[in-house]
């Protein structure tokens, strides 16, 4: 085993298996860094995703107590609409003849229960008349 070309050929291939094992024990000792590092920029992700999550619910309970507030608000308007409605001496003669005009009330009909005019009732059954044109 004197051959000089055996010798420089194991001594090579030493070689390189102790540089590859320097490169592998670097690269080892580098990944608890790079662990960290991943963990970090996780952390502050989640965190930042926390916050919009956050922000989200407390919009979303926002819009909530506002369409509460909109269907209280509504709910009061409905009713003052039905009682202007129900209370206003001119517009319950109307409300009525056009109920029964709606049942197929004639213009005598409607002159009679509701006091209209003659020309009142006429234009309540071409305006609210079944099957009018």
């Amino acid at each position: 085993m004197n051959e000089p070309w055996l010798v420089l050929l194991l001594g090579s291939v030493l070689g390189l298996v102790v540089a590859a094992l320097i490169v592998l024990f670097a690269k080892v000792r580098a990944l608890p860094m790079e662990v960290r590092l991943q963990s970090e920029q996780l952390r502050l992700r989640q965190e930042q995703l926390s916050r919009d999550v956050a922000t989200f619910q407390q919009g979303s309970i926002r819009m909530g107590e506002e369409l509460t507030a909109l269907r209280l608000q509504l709910k009061r308007l409905e009713d003052k609409q039905l009682k202007l409605e129900t209370h206003d001496p001119q517009s319950l003669p109307y409300s009525q003849a056009a109920r029964l005009v709606g049942m197929g009330a004639s213009i005598e009909d409607l002159t009679q229960s509701c006091g209209l005019s003659k020309s009142e009732a006429e234009l309540f059954v071409k305006l609210h008349g079944v099957g009018r044109n």
